[in-house]
């Protein structure tokens, strides 16, 4: 099989591969050896895809649709199998291996083909993005809903306050490069300090929930993909879904006043503190934003930092 990688999915990487990494390079080989350890027939590379991972949409020896979903170390692709592993389907897609098998490099943890998942195959065109605003926010938190449980207790994950804590340290580091954006970034810090100190539960999360994460399916009508799950609060959570269509809202003359009514109705229709909710909401949309300053991406940030300061 060859193909080159989407360019999404290259320029994405791009910006957050460190020193040396040969992964992209390696990729083409290693999904070649992953696609004929599964016996499996690429029917397409999923284009445009996303920004973490190579997704092939494949058909098992028995014709069953399916899909190889390939990932970088980095994108944590283990801790993916273990909660959809946990989720066993339910509000997410289905996993259809229990372990990584041999992929590449000898066994299950190197190489480029370690990160390699098979899953359910979905509708990956049709994500809840396709219904009107208010029905898709009223399906998607209920797709997350259903994935807030108990942790299992034999796969350690990362946790909010860890995950943040790292986050909060390349903030402070942007900050003091850049000025311009110190005052956001000092909001941002002690709204998470806050949060963090008393957290009201520690659940396993999404960790990266938006609308287009979530995908028609067969087995229900709308199912969560793409996981980088954490443990902890579910406003941390929830708060990703408060910008999706930052666009539109910035686009809006009414933006400031919708995002604070989706604050409110979002927490409210999954008892969820509305001030954690806000608060959560503010650190991720800075967080993001340093972050899209930091690489280049000058649009992105201008809309998430001006986001951002509606809250």
């Amino acid at each position: 099989m060859a193909f080159e990688p989407p360019q999404r999915l290259v320029r994405a990487l791009g910006e957050t591969a460190p020193e040396g990494d040969a992964w992209l390079e390696q990729l083409p080989e290693a999904a070649d050896r992953a696609v004929a350890l599964r016996e499996l027939t690429v029917e397409r590379v999923q284009v445009p895809g996303g920004r973490s991972s190579l997704v092939l949409l494949v058909r098992r020896a028995d014709g069953t649709p399916a899909v190889l979903k390939l990932a970088p170390p980095r994108a944590r692709p283990e801790a993916e199998r273990a909660a959809l592993a946990h989720w066993g389907g339910r509000g997410a897609v289905q996993l259809l291996e229990a372990d990584a098998g041999e992929d590449a490099g000898g066994g299950a943890g190197e190489g480029a083909g370690a990160g390699a998942l098979l899953l359910e195959r979905l509708h990956p065109d049709v994500s809840v993005r396709s219904l009107p605003e208010a029905k898709a926010l009223l399906e998607a938190a209920g797709t997350l809903r259903r994935l807030w449980v108990e942790p299992p207790t034999d796969f350690v994950f990362e946790t909010v306050a860890a995950r943040t804590g790292r986050q909060a340290e390349a903030m402070r580091a942007s900050a003091e490069r850049d000025p311009e954006v110190a005052p956001l970034v000092a909001e941002a810090l002690g709204a998470r300090e806050a949060l963090v100190a008393n957290a009201p539960e520690a659940l396993l999360l999404h960790g990266t929930f938006r609308q287009s994460k979530v995908l028609a399916g067969e087995r229900m009508p709308w199912l969560a993909v793409g996981p980088d799950p954490v443990v902890g609060e579910c406003a941390f959570d929830l708060a990703r879904l408060v910008r999706d269509r930052v666009e539109d809202l910035i686009a809006s003359p009414s933006g400031a006043a919708t995002t604070r009514r989706r604050v409110k109705r979002l927490a409210e229709s999954l008892d969820v503190d509305q001030e954690r909710l806000r608060g959560w909401t503010l650190f991720r949309a800075v967080e993001s934003g340093v972050r899209a300053r930091r690489v280049g991406r000058a649009r992105d940030a201008e809309l998430l930092l001006e986001f951002a300061g509606w809250l």
